[in-house]
């Protein structure tokens, strides 16, 4: 195996930040043990300059949210000539982006809830769709600011511009049916769907808490769902890994309503960029195939060093 010097970019200044720091120090671990050269490095306004000192091989992007899961990282590296993990700039702009999702995946017959986007000042006069419907900012993951507006009126009937919520946070925000039923998620590396994990959240929802707290969800892995929802989303996420272009590890969360059989199924989003810490859903499905962490953090960079060739 080829010795690499990998730059392994982490932190930054989301609401993921966190996460970040923990897939990066992860990553950056288990490529060490692999022998390899390792430098961490923490997204800053002068990135450009530490990454130009540095002189790597490729940087493996551990960034989450923006401005490193969203295009701006992906073309300052490209205009470096630096080969980096995950997908490019075109799928980043996309991919972070659920509407701009919707109108690539589609019109290619990719089941996704319908919805719109809605001014947050609008909330405050009425409901955009009926109760109970999901609220959410369109290019923020870890369902970081998710709402979900139910009959009873939780946040008020309309909406209290004084209740706590993503309105407070953003002037526009996409509004989707809620689709009532389980939680499913498939992850996808380089064009092999890993498999169906199902999250049972212990309480509430799966927000960011019940995702990245030990002990808050119970992941079933393999999901205990009939074959065809298996199947179902394995095909689903693989295609919409193809039609957006991603590049080494994806994954492609769902909504399935088990009283509507493979009809109640939906994506709701595809990661371009997913958690790497112990708790992440990726390197959990790659190691009940076989796969140890280190082997997935292996072919991530080896996949990125493939398509700069």
């Amino acid at each position: 195996m080829t010795q690499l010097h990998i730059a392994v970019l982490m932190g930054g200044w989301s609401a993921e930040r966190e996460v970040s720091l923990m897939s990066g120090n992860g990553v950056a671990d288990a490529l060490e043990a692999r022998g390899h050269k390792v430098s961490r490095v923490e997204l800053t306004r002068d990135v450009a300059v530490k990454l130009a000192e540095l002189k790597p091989d490729v940087v493996f992007n551990a960034l989450h949210g923006t401005p490193g899961e969203d295009g701006t990282v992906q073309g300052m590296l490209d205009l470096m000539g630096v080969p980096y993990t995950h997908s490019g700039l075109v799928t980043s702009v996309i991919a972070i982006d659920k509407q701009l999702t919707k109108q690539a995946l589609v019109p290619h017959g990719v089941p996704m809830p319908g919805g719109r986007m809605v001014k947050s000042t609008e909330l405050f006069e009425r409901d955009p769709l009926p109760r109970p419907y999901v609220l959410k900012p369109v290019n923020e993951g870890s369902s970081v600011g998710v709402a979900i507006v139910t009959a009873e009126g939780n946040y008020g009937n309309p909406i209290a511009p004084g209740a706590k919520g993503p309105w407070q946070e953003f002037d526009e925000l996409l509004a989707e049916p809620f689709i009532r039923g389980r939680e499913l998620t498939t992850a996808v590396l380089g064009d092999q769907a890993l498999g169906v994990t199902e999250l049972k959240p212990k309480s509430g929802f799966y927000d960011y808490d019940s995702k990245y707290t030990d002990g808050l969800t119970e992941h079933v892995f393999p999901a205990q769902i009939p074959d065809e929802i298996t199947q179902a989303c394995k095909r689903i996420a693989l295609e919409a890994h193809r039609l957006l272009g991603c590049k080494g590890a994806s994954r492609s969360d769902f909504r399935w309503d088990d009283q509507q059989g493979v009809e109640g199924l939906f994506l709701l989003e595809v990661n371009t960029q997913p958690g790497m810490t112990p708790l992440s859903l990726v390197p959990e499905q790659a190691k009940h195939l076989g796969i140890s962490y280190g082997e997935l953090v292996q072919r991530i960079v080896d996949e990125a060093l493939g398509s700069a060739q």
